[in-house]
């Protein structure tokens, strides 16, 4: 059940230990779920309890978890030693964590960690403070794998596309249902349905979906209502395959636009285009937020616009599929031919309370970016 070659994973475990060896780790402990899907395949929502991927420095490897992820690992991964913790009242996995880390031959070792991720709550994290702190140095190595991951490989690519095909087809089924007195709740139906049907999985967050006022809002939230016959959707939603996300947003119009929307509408799209422009090799991170933030002020809507306006985006699990490099001031993170990333714009206009999206995935290259959806860069008005 692996989605990569036996290869892939070799070589990614080999990036993952040249980098260890530069930072002097001995070993390092894998929280995140991420990171262990990248490095081994291992597929499962089992992060909410404690889990540990402990990598030695030459390539060792050993799965800490519950009974109930056993024949999860076991038939997604390409992990052989997995070490359980019971459940029982009382427990405390750090304490098998040491243990294991022990077997491993760890007491006094220079030790990264990942404590920043979802698959490490704050109190398990002071748990294996207390319990590693003394028996290790722990040291820091949140970004490690995230920065590996940040650059696809073919066969990553080629999993992004499809989720980039799902998305683009998912809207083309929702569109038609667009309409006066159209539920919230059919639309949602056919975008999802729509990725379901053609084998893709469920996204890491929600889709956002809202109308009316509701479309100014950039989560997902419980409630539904009809379309009127005047009305503004705005949607955020992603093709996922093999849990390789590809986002896109638009704000649809129902009835005739308002002056106000087409407004929004070209801000969006000149500043996407201006992003597109910076989005390659020789730029950073921040300098395609930059980009964004001029054709904003241009604009005058400095007040309406979010500040970000996009990051990467890979394999990931709830409850974002949203990658921790984003296109923020200041960030300098550089543009690298070999990257899946979502640029969105974002315009809420709360005084007169109106909204407009427009957003999509690209892939970079040596050059320009290539966009992996082929929806044309057009408002979309259902009359």
């Amino acid at each position: 059940m692996l989605h990569f070659a036996p290869e892939e994973f070799a070589g990614r475990l080999s990036r993952l230990t040249v980098e260890m060896t530069e930072r002097k780790l001995d070993a390092i402990l894998i929280f995140s779920q991420e990171s262990m899907y990248w490095l081994t395949g291992y597929d499962s929502f089992g992060f909410c309890f404690f889990q540990c991927l402990v990598v030695k420095a030459g390539g060792e490897m050993r799965l800490l978890t519950r009974s109930a992820d056993l024949r999860q690992a076991r038939q997604t991964s390409n992990i052989e030693t997995i070490t359980l913790w019971r459940d029982r009242a009382g427990a405390n996995p750090a304490i098998d964590l040491r243990d294991l880390a022990d077997d491993m031959g760890l007491l006094g070792a220079r030790v990264g960690i990942e404590w920043a991720t979802h698959g490490l709550t704050a109190a398990n994290g002071q748990a294996v403070q207390e319990r590693l702190g003394s028996f290790a140095t722990l040291i820091d190595a949140s970004d490690l794998v995230p920065a590996l991951r940040l650059l696809k490989s073919p066969a990553e690519i080629e999993y992004v596309r499809q989720a980039a095909r799902m998305t683009d087809d998912a809207f083309d089924a929702m569109l038609p249902l667009v309409r006066e007195g159209a539920n919230e709740a059919e639309l949602l139906h056919a975008l999802q349905g729509e990725v379901l049907r053609q084998g893709g999985d469920y996204p890491a967050n929600p889709f956002i979906l809202g109308s009316g006022e509701s479309a100014l809002l950039c989560r997902y939230k419980s409630g539904r209502r009809q379309l009127s016959a005047q009305d503004q959707l705005t949607v955020e939603w992603a093709g996922v395959k093999a849990q390789y996300h590809a986002p896109a947003m638009r704000t649809v119009i129902v009835g005739r636009p308002l002056m106000r929307h087409e407004e929004l509408f070209a801000a969006a799209r000149e500043a996407l285009l201006a992003v597109e422009d910076v989005m390659r090799p020789d730029h950073s991170f921040g300098e395609v937020f930059d980009a964004h933030a001029r054709v904003m002020e241009e604009h005058k809507l400095v007040r309406h616009r979010l500040a970000a306006c996009g990051y990467s985006v890979g394999a990931r699990y709830a409850p974002s599929w949203m990658d921790p490099q984003m296109f923020m001031a200041g960030n300098e993170e550089p543009i690298l031919p070999g990257m899946t990333l979502f640029a969105h714009m974002i315009i809420m206009d709360s005084d007169e309370g109106t909204a407009m999206t427009l957003g999509r995935t690209y892939l970079t290259t040596t050059g320009a970016p290539e966009p992996l959806s082929r929806l044309p860069l057009e408002l979309s008005v259902v009359e």
